[in-house]
């Protein structure tokens, strides 16, 4: 797969987060962050993590997204008769984001090649820092993702991923590995 979709993809499911997520108005005029849940019976197969977490680690440091306070959500895409699946997540502060894709149809038991990702840092509320999958890492187990459950009783999905990474304007590339526990009920 091309350097292009696997951006794309991971733009499409950062971009749904996103979306997911308004300001209102309450009624003293003041701006409230509101959350739309989407509806775990839909037939999408797109679903937002209602409790667990996710967490990243890069840098020796490790990062934690909680589906109580932040947006996390599974997603399945088809772009060009490709079908792709992963996680993408923002916290509530808007200044983490993640997102991870891999080709082919989720599963339980299920090891498959990570296809893109991207994790970016809002630094300062000027400098964005990213990291995006490395365009060397090929199929290799530096670079997979290991659904153990999906979508079985109350688990949305649980698993591990490793994958290199480069950060923006660096040649050097670093493991990035993480755990996930999603509930979607």
């Amino acid at each position: 797969m091309n350097v292009f979709k696997a951006v794309l993809i991971v733009l499409f499911f950062s971009a749904v987060i996103i979306s997911c997520q308004k300001d209102e108005q309450s009624v003293d005029g003041s701006l409230t962050r509101s959350i739309v849940k989407a509806d775990t019976s839909d037939n999408s197969g797109n679903f937002f993590a209602v409790k667990g977490t996710l967490s990243i680690t890069v840098d020796d440091s490790t990062y934690t997204f909680d589906a109580a306070k932040d947006s996390i959500a599974f997603i399945n895409v088809n772009i060009d008769s490709n079908k792709y699946f992963g996680l993408t997540a923002i916290n509530k502060a808007h200044t983490i984001s993640f997102g991870i894709s891999s080709p082919g149809f989720a599963g339980p038991e299920l090891d498959n090649t990570i296809a893109g990702g991207q994790l970016l840092f809002n630094v300062d509320g000027k400098h964005i820092k990213q990291f995006a999958v490395s365009t060397s890492v090929g199929d290799n187990l530096s670079n997979a993702i290991h659904l153990e459950r999906y979508m079985q009783d109350s688990v949305l999905t649980k698993g591990t991923f490793t994958t290199l990474m480069s950060k923006k304007g660096d040649d050097a590339t670093q493991v990035v590995s993480g755990s996930f526990n999603l509930r979607r009920k």
